[in-house]
C-alpha cells in the first residue's frame, strides 16, 4: 500500500470492538514512532501518558464524555488512551517563538498526534483525536500538574466500523502555486 491509499484509508473511529484488546507490543511500537516525531528546534516539548488500566482508562473517558451535547459517547469502547500533555520548550524554540509569534509547542503537538494516529492505522488499529474533555477532571486522574496544559487524548482500539468515504474540500479550494488564491 502506498502513502496516499494509507492515509485515504486512515479514519477517526469513533466504534471500538470492545471483545479485543490493543497489545502492548502495538502500543510500544506506537509510542516510539511517536517519540521519533519532528519538533521546532527538537524541543520535544510532550509527555505522553498511555492509559490502559481498564478502570482508569474508564475514568479518563468519562472526563472526555459530554453525553447531554452528543460529544465522545464512544470513549468507553476505546480499551487505550494515549494523552498528550504539554511541556516547556527548550530555549532555542521559545526564543524562536517569541520573535516569530508563533506557540511551537503547539505545532508539535499537532505532529506528534499526526505519528500517534498513523502509527496505530499502521498496527491495524483505530484511533480518534479527542480535544473535548475536562481538563481539571484529566490532570486529577492522571496526576498532572495544574501547571501543565493536557492538550489531547486519543483513543485507540480496534475499530468496529467499516471505512467511510472522506469528505473534504477540493484541492482547488485549499491550494494555489506560487502565490495565495483564496
Amino acid at each position: 500500500m502506498d502513502f496516499l491509499e494509507f492515509v485515504t484509508t486512515r479514519q477517526s473511529v469513533r466504534a471500538f470492538d470492545i471483545e479485543r484488546p490493543v497489545e502492548k507490543e502495538k502500543i510500544e511500537r506506537i509510542i516510539e514512532a511517536a517519540r521519533l516525531a519532528p519538533s521546532a528546534c527538537n524541543a520535544q516539548p510532550w509527555h505522553l501518558i498511555v492509559v490502559d488500566d481498564p478502570e482508569l482508562k474508564n475514568k479518563v473517558a468519562d472526563a472526555t464524555s459530554a453525553r447531554a451535547l452528543g460529544m465522545n459517547h464512544f470513549t468507553k469502547q476505546a480499551p487505550v488512551h494515549i494523552v498528550l500533555v504539554e511541556e516547556k520548550v527548550n530555549l532555542t524554540s521559545g526564543v524562536g517563538g517569541w520573535v516569530k509569534r508563533k506557540d511551537y509547542a503547539q505545532m508539535d503537538l499537532g505532529v506528534i498526534a499526526a505519528h500517534v494516529v498513523l502509527a496505530a492505522h499502521a498496527e491495524g488499529l483505530g484511533s480518534c483525536i479527542l480535544g473535548w474533555f475536562n481538563e481539571p477532571k484529566m490532570r486529577d486522574l492522571l496526576f498532572i500538574p495544574d501547571n501543565k496544559r493536557v492538550w489531547l487524548d486519543i483513543a485507540i482500539g480496534y475499530s468496529a466500523q467499516p471505512l467511510r468515504i472522506k469528505k473534504r474540500k477540493p484541492l482547488s479550494e485549499v491550494v494555489s502555486y506560487n502565490r495565495y488564491k483564496g
